[in-house]
């Protein structure tokens, strides 16, 4: 987004809050399973397990 960082964290991210697309968390923000179905994407798998920095996990 081209918005000033203060103009995302008091307008859009309050909004996306409030219409339950976005969730507040110790580690972050996640995007709620209202969102993936608003925006037509399959919902990911999420374990209680640290997702890998590239995603799938592999032994190297």
């Amino acid at each position: 987004l081209s918005e000033p960082r203060d103009a995302i964290e008091e307008i859009i991210e309050p909004f996306l809050l409030q219409q339950g697309f976005l969730q507040r968390t110790p580690r972050g923000r996640l995007l709620t399973a209202h969102a993936f179905r608003h925006l037509g994407m399959a919902e990911p798998n999420r374990e209680t397990a640290q997702f890998g920095l590239f995603g799938d996990d592999e032994d190297a």
